[in-house]
């Protein structure tokens, strides 16, 4: 194996640093609709991927047989959705509580798995599906004694991780018979169609926004999704997934802090408390699952 002309590790802290900014760039984008906030993250994305993908991978998307497209399709709603309401959840509570529980997503899909796939539950992750858990209540109960708001807000965070769950288990379907970049462009793709639909039945505006908010939209298109996602699966030829995976769990931690410096947003004991229990239940999930299933890079797909 080559030596990798930046070290792997470095190229891991600026991935969980562009994934960190996505909340961060969800509330600074003001009153814009979070479903236009989501429409323009994705269809700009695949703007950008649009040249690569239609040059490198054209003649595999021809080739891509009806049932992966009617796949495709719900994966795309899935992930369409979990923006949808992740976005808005923030509109409610917390970047810290947001992102923290939206981070249970691979606990949801560990449960997926197991109802759909009949794998099998370790000791140690149903263990840990208690500790998340637990930590989830905390972050719940803080929240509802801020106001009654911040727990629907938790409450949107969690479905938004639930829907991604969706889009995660169809997508470990289709990539066994697509490439990376074919998929993730399909799947943009129809995100972005559903969201397009989406905003047309509610009749919200896709114009009359500040250049500020211009510039926000495509920076969530570039940075957490490519600078994220892409130098995640781009350390894969270094590392493993499990370490992957891992580090993708300090980004509540860097979301939370950056929610400190540029939005002002005060940390409480109970966020403190139920964020640290659930990252260190998924912690255990991570270790317990790694022997058993193969570690999903499901928050930098995500991201």
């Amino acid at each position: 194996m080559n030596k990798p002309p930046i070290h792997p590790y470095i190229i891991l802290f600026i991935g969980v640093l562009s994934i960190s900014t996505s909340a961060i760039f969800v509330k600074l984008a003001g009153d814009a609709p979070s479903s236009i906030i989501a429409f323009y993250r994705l269809a700009l994305a695949v703007l950008i991927m649009s040249p690569y993908v239609l040059w490198k991978h054209f003649d595999e998307i021809k080739q891509v047989p009806k049932k992966d497209w009617i796949l495709a399709v719900f994966s795309g709603i899935f992930l369409a959705f979990h923006f949808i309401l992740w976005f808005e959840s923030l509109n409610y509570t917390s970047v810290a509580s947001s992102v923290v529980l939206v981070a249970l997503q691979p606990v949801f899909a560990f449960v997926g798995t197991y109802i759909f796939f009949k794998e099998r539950f370790a000791v140690g992750a149903v263990l840990s599906l208690v500790i998340t858990i637990t930590g989830s209540v905390i972050i719940g109960w803080g929240d509802f004694q801020i106001s009654g708001m911040a727990l629907f807000g938790d409450v949107l965070a969690i479905a938004g991780a639930m829907m991604v769950t969706g889009y995660f288990l169809l997508g470990q379907n289709l990539r066994q018979r697509l490439s990376l970049m074919t998929y993730t462009f399909i799947a943009y793709g129809m995100a972005a169609v559903t969201l397009l639909i989406y905003n047309l039945a509610l009749q919200e505006s896709f114009s009359g926004y500040n250049g500020n908010q211009w510039l926000i939209f495509l920076f969530l298109a570039i940075i957490p999704t490519f600078f994220g996602h892409s130098l995640f699966n781009w350390t894969l030829r270094w590392v493993s997934t499990s370490t992957i995976s891992m580090a993708v769990l300090l980004e509540p931690i860097g979301a939370s802090l950056l929610a400190y410096w540029i939005l002002s947003e005060v940390i409480t004991w109970t966020q403190w408390l139920g964020g640290a229990i659930v990252i260190f239940g998924l912690m255990m999930f991570i270790f317990s699952t790694t022997k058993k299933v193969k570690p999903r890079l499901t928050h930098a797909t995500r991201k």
